[in-house]
């Protein structure tokens, strides 16, 4: 049996693997593009996992992905692959149309002919900006809020999450969809908040926040994220949908200074404070106000909770991205890319 993990070299599906085979000896598929935000060093652990097998493949390439589809024979593919940074998707929508919806699109008919002659399930991560903002009085989103995307990445996502369904409810596809709040951890590239503000401020440099900074998000450390998914795979229901949360709202001043505060107890500068850098700048366009997330559904019916506090995640997120600096200065640099 093997499992087909998209998105494979990225931040939440190179977690996903790397703590998939902490406990799992059955083979995986990896699929990664390798765009800019894949990064094969994510993987390293694996190098030499006789039961881990990487393909450079693009999921807008259905051939590619036929011709993996038949030599692997996969069980299952958990669907990670996807542009997701709401700023790019602003300035530039086109990869954001491209992968989320041809992608997923390309995918469901690749397993869909697959299905013809073998069983698979299809499991479609996607995200808690699909159901618009909320106010501050509002209820988090359960699994029956109604879709209101407001930037080209949610709408792109909310797009191929409408995909997934009609597949499964014309073609009788087997599929299950997570909407997921804000995830942190190891791995995560630069230009999301809590990464950017770490090593922004270790490097001297300004700590941008939109507008005033009392945008809310509800924050949800990676490896608990992994672990749901995990627990959906082995337990869904197929055709059901389920929110993952980590049941903890904070502004995005309050993330930065708990950053601050953390990195002031662990490298403190030689003078003042990390919270001497923070500089506030214009907002984001459609810059929605809140997220959050109603998580009692899988969490009842499937028995998984967050483990990590979002203090005692910070803290071994920060102090992961102090102890490898290396993998920092291949982001930095682009080497990555010139190597991949």
């Amino acid at each position: 049996m093997t499992l087909v993990v998209t998105g494979s070299a990225g931040f939440i599906g190179s977690n996903f693997i790397n703590g998939w085979f902490a406990s799992s000896d059955e083979e995986v598929l990896s699929l990664d593009a390798l765009t800019y935000a894949g990064n094969l060093n994510n993987l390293k652990h694996q190098d030499k996992n006789k039961n881990h097998h990487f393909a450079n493949a693009d999921i807008t390439d259905s051939k590619k992905i036929k011709d993996l589809f038949d030599e692997y024979k996969p069980r299952a593919i958990i669907h990670f692959a996807a542009e997701s940074h709401v700023d790019r998707s602003i300035s530039g929508s086109d990869a954001f149309i491209k992968t989320n919806i041809i992608g997923t699109y390309n995918l469901l008919e690749v397993c869909r002919e697959y299905q013809a002659n073998n069983e698979i399930k299809f499991i479609h991560i996607s995200t808690d900006e699909v159901f618009g903002s909320l106010s501050d009085g509002d209820e988090p989103f359960s699994e029956s809020t109604s879709y209101k995307p407001n930037s080209p990445y949610s709408a792109s996502k909310a797009s191929s999450d409408h995909l997934v369904r009609a597949w499964h409810h014309t073609y009788n596809l087997p599929v299950i969809t997570t909407n997921c709040s804000n995830n942190f951890g190891p791995y995560q590239f630069p230009e999301k908040l809590i990464p950017l503000i770490i090593l922004n401020a270790m490097s001297l440099k300004s700590l941008p926040i939109y507008g005033n900074g009392k945008n809310v998000r509800d924050w949800l450390h990676v490896s608990d994220h992994c672990r749901a998914i995990e627990r959906v795979l082995d337990k869904g229901v197929i055709g059901e949908s389920y929110n993952i949360g980590g049941n903890c709202e904070l502004t995005n001043l309050e993330v930065v200074t708990k950053i601050c505060n953390f990195l002031d107890q662990i490298k403190p500068k030689k003078q003042g404070s990390y919270l001497d850098q923070i500089e506030y700048v214009s907002d984001r366009p459609g810059h929605d106000h809140r997220y959050a997330i109603n998580a009692k559904k899988i969490t009842n019916s499937l028995g998984w909770s967050p483990k990590e506090t979002f203090e005692s995640g910070l803290r071994k997120t920060i102090e992961w991205y102090i102890e490898n600096s290396e993998w920092v200065k291949d982001i930095e640099s682009g080497q990555y890319q010139k190597n991949r």
